[in-house]
């Protein structure tokens, strides 16, 4: 000991070095470190390595698989604003869950993968830049239960307007939160047994007794192309069957032929799609039957039809 510091440090000097310690621990770990030679420790084999217990995680939200968001800020001037938006995939059940999982911006694929999530588990997906966030992209999500194969898969599209979003990220910076998340499903209901489905038949056409008198004052007038993809048709065909679809895409198509055939059109391009094949085929028919139609091209790879009308 050289000298006191205070009630509770010493000075102390061990072979030339002075240093300070606590008086209650003044014969170790200090003055053991200088006097005594280095022990040699023992390396431990792997079969006397204590064995890890699998920990198990607690749930962080209530049953189910869960879309979260969490925000990341930036300064700008003198405030904290969202720079970008990072999303993970929660599942809190406790079985394994397979998914797909589809961003898209203006029917644009931003982001997609696909994969499975074990039990109480959850996945970094990627970022979202806040500014694609306020445009509302569309999430689109399919679930299924990778044990059970009797359970029903799950799919649907999540959409987050931008005043809800806004909602969001006010609370959050009021209760001082990280995230925020959307419960895509509680739990896997058991599949339902399939019921034979009918072919499908497209109906058979009105007959073309055109009144152009009438269709002269129609407010609307002619396309010279006509998009049937049902999105361009209706703002949500959540909910519509297939034979609901085709209805008004061939109710939107004949509709438009009569416009074309009353303004003395001479062509116009019908969009499909590809797809089966089905609505090509109903368009086609449709078109075979209008006795106004001169004749029509199949074109685009398939994904149009040209129709020429007789004058």
């Amino acid at each position: 000991m050289k000298a006191y510091i205070d009630k509770q440090m010493l000075e102390v000097e061990v072979k030339g070095t002075v240093f300070p310690v606590y008086a209650d621990e003044i014969d170790h770990p200090y003055l053991e470190w200088f006097t005594n030679k280095k022990k040699v420790i023992k390396k431990q084999t792997a079969e006397q390595l204590p064995i890890e217990k699998e920990k198990f995680r607690k749930q962080r939200l209530a049953r189910g698989v869960y879309l979260s968001f969490l925000p990341v800020f930036k300064m700008d001037e003198f405030e904290d604003v969202v720079d970008y938006v990072k999303v993970h995939l929660l599942n809190e059940l406790p079985v394994a869950v397979q998914f797909k999982y589809d961003v898209r911006l203006q029917h644009e694929s931003e982001f997609k993968h696909e994969g499975t999530i074990h039990a109480f588990g959850d996945i970094y997906l990627h970022n979202i830049p806040f500014t694609d966030m306020s445009a509302q992209p569309r999430f689109h999500w399919m679930l299924q239960d990778a044990v059970n194969e009797e359970m029903a898969m799950r799919e649907d599209i999540l959409r987050i307007r931008p005043q809800k979003l806004f909602e969001h990220i006010t609370e959050l910076l009021q209760k001082n939160e990280p995230t925020f998340s959307y419960q895509l499903i509680d739990d896997f209901e058991v599949r339902k047994k399939e019921e034979k489905k009918e072919q499908y038949k497209a109906p058979l056409p009105r007959p073309r007794t055109l009144n152009l008198q009438n269709f002269a004052q129609h407010l609307e007038g002619p396309k010279y192309e006509l998009d049937l993809h049902i999105e361009k048709l209706v703002q949500n065909k959540r909910g519509l069957s297939n034979a609901d679809i085709i209805k008004i895409q061939l109710d939107e198509l004949q509709k438009y032929l009569q416009l074309a055939i009353v303004h003395r059109q001479e062509r116009m391009i019908v969009v499909h799609g590809h797809g089966a094949g089905v609505l090509r085929d109903a368009v086609h028919k449709m078109l075979r039957e209008t006795k106004e139609v001169k004749h029509y091209e199949n074109m685009y790879h398939g994904g149009a039809t040209e129709v020429f009308f007789k004058r």
